[in-house]
């Protein structure tokens, strides 16, 4: 018998890693190779279930399928005990997710909010929800459907909607984007595998519960948010859209700290409430200014700032598996890259799109901001990446919690000139780049970006030492991948959106240090960083809401 992929069983297993096939292997290799593995007959094989496959590239023509699996065996302890010191050989963990309290019996307290519908405030909400205590979710933007057709109008017709576009809106930022969903954060709980069981009841396909690099696209999304809307709105959760938050109700305490006590709408009406997650993303720039003017604490924190860059995606696939390129069980390949410069900078590849491409992300009028977006396929002609070099407040943007956001916006209003003013983004070809001239024209790669790309000088738009830092990075870059450097890649600005520049820091307890019930949450709040650790993180503060209720 061989399970299904991914497929939880309940019983008790062993788990494998690090076993390794080459591509193309046959079905019944897989159990031979276990068997192997542990020295094994074929009859102590009950079956198999595949946890994780990735892929061991170092070797470009003889790439090798790696797999994780979880093994049923007529004899797991003498297994186990036979490979006590073998750290790939060891009992499967249990990854389902318990509920850490739910809704106490006649509850009449008031209902918990949840600020911003992106994939903190969609997790949040889900489990409040779930434990039964029919939470409300805000937002200033639209409907996923809505939404995306302001989006469009920005790409189509360099229309922006400042309320909803690939910032604000059902979904937040992950919907537009390239649906990655892995990341660094410590899981001791097994909270993202929540995550990806939910994706997967919600469409999404289940490959990607065992996927080492699973991701969705844009298109998947849309039909995903949907979908777990109505879950919670079927479990008594609410959804406001339209409704952008523009103060908080505080009351004082006798220790100087501040309570919760409502929030305040654009409108004017007021909601009561004694426990609120701020789930707003990135990119809510009036929600902490706002937050900031209420003495809510916060600090400045480092992001980064950089463009975004562009070459064929056959030469990617090419430089990374060799002749290998092309196979269906490797897909659309991505890199990873890092250099330290002379200048004490740090530049690096962030939120590599294989098969994607480059969008227009501005939430803000007369800016532009670029972003990475693909679909599940991964099919489209071109890879892109930002290309970004690290900063810091003390010596990049010194003058408090909000000077980040000052410099964001700075980069931001001069690309917007740089490109015509007109939402066309600044464009510039790594060659010309390199050799220090403005661009005029584009070469054999054409950029992705709509509405357009203006070619152009990007030393207009970013600052001194990121124009060297990359200036040195990139034939680093070249030599680590074929040709990154290559004259005709293209380089559109601006990249600033890479994470939060503040951090709304929090207790042990997950409420703000100095406002009691209000729960700073996900990558807004400066505690995520993509759709899965920013899912995870609203987990968290969903259930430190559950508690704080339960505990009266």
């Amino acid at each position: 018998m061989v399970f299904q992929a991914g497929k939880d069983y309940g019983a008790a297993m062993i788990r494998l890693s690090g076993l390794k096939l080459p591509l193309d292997h046959p079905a019944e290799a897989m159990p031979v190779a276990i068997c192997e593995r542990l020295g094994l007959e074929p009859h102590e094989l009950l079956g198999h279930s595949v946890v994780r496959r990735g892929n061991d590239a170092r070797r470009k023509n003889a790439i090798q399928l790696v797999y994780t699996v979880d093994v049923d065996l007529t004899d797991e302890t003498a297994v186990l005990d036979r490979f006590a010191a073998d750290h790939d050989v060891r009992p499967t963990p249990d990854t389902s997710y318990k509920f850490v309290a739910h809704v106490p019996e006649g509850w009449q307290g008031k209902r918990p909010v949840v600020i911003g519908a992106g994939p903190c405030g969609l997790f949040a909400g889900l489990i409040l929800a779930q434990m039964g205590f029919k939470p409300i979710i805000l937002d200033r933007g639209k409907v996923v459907r809505e939404r995306t057709k302001d989006t469009w109008g920005l790409w189509r017709r360099a229309e922006l909607n400042p309320d909803s576009n690939v910032q604000f809106g059902e979904g937040g930022a992950g919907t537009f984007s390239d649906g990655k969903l892995y990341c660094r954060v410590k899981d001791p709980r097994s909270l993202g595998r929540k995550v990806l069981e939910e994706f997967v009841a919600a469409g999404a396909p289940d490959d990607i519960l065992w996927e080492a690099h699973p991701h969705i696209g844009t298109f998947r999304l849309v039909s995903m948010v949907e979908s777990m809307r109505r879950q919670i709105e079927s479990l008594g959760g609410e959804y406001r859209w339209q409704h952008r938050v523009d103060d908080l109700v505080l009351e004082r305490q006798g220790d100087g700290t501040q309570k919760m006590r409502g929030l305040v709408i654009h409108d004017g009406s007021v909601i009561e409430t004694d426990h609120v997650v701020m789930a707003v993303g990135h990119s809510a720039r009036p929600t902490f200014e706002m937050l900031h003017r209420q003495g809510v604490h916060m600090e400045a924190k480092p992001f980064s700032i950089g463009v975004r860059i562009e070459h064929p995606q056959s030469w990617v696939d090419r430089a990374r598996y060799g002749n290998c390129a092309g196979h269906p069980d490797l897909g659309a390949a991505a890199y990873s890259l890092a250099h330290h410069c002379a200048n004490g900078r740090t530049v690096y590849s962030f939120c590599m799109c294989p098969g994607g491409r480059v969008v227009a992300a501005t939430s803000e009028e007369g800016r532009v901001v670029t972003n990475g977006m693909s679909q599940y396929s991964r099919a489209e002609f071109n890879a892109n990446s930002g290309l970004v070099v690290g900063i810091d407040p003390e010596r990049d943007y010194p003058g408090g919690p909000l000077a980040g956001i000052d410099f964001q916006r700075h980069w931001e209003s001069l690309a917007y000139v740089a490109g015509g003013s007109s939402y066309w983004a600044p464009g510039q070809t790594v060659g010309d780049f390199l050799a220090g001239r403005p661009s005029t024209a584009l070469g054999s790669v054409t950029p992705s970006y709509k509405p357009g790309v203006t070619p152009t000088d990007l030393s207009q738009c970013l600052p001194g030492f990121v124009i060297e830092a990359f200036r040195e990075a990139l034939p680093v870059f070249g030599r680590q991948l074929a040709h990154y450097d290559h004259p005709d890649a293209v380089m559109t600005g601006v990249e600033t959106r890479t994470s939060s520049p503040l951090r709304i820091t929090r207790g042990k307890d997950l409420q703000s240090l100095n406002v009691a019930g209000l729960y700073p949450a996900g990558e807004g709040a400066g505690y995520a960083g993509g759709i899965l650790s920013a899912a995870i993180d609203g987990i968290k503060v969903a259930e430190g809401v559950a508690l704080a209720i339960s505990a009266g």
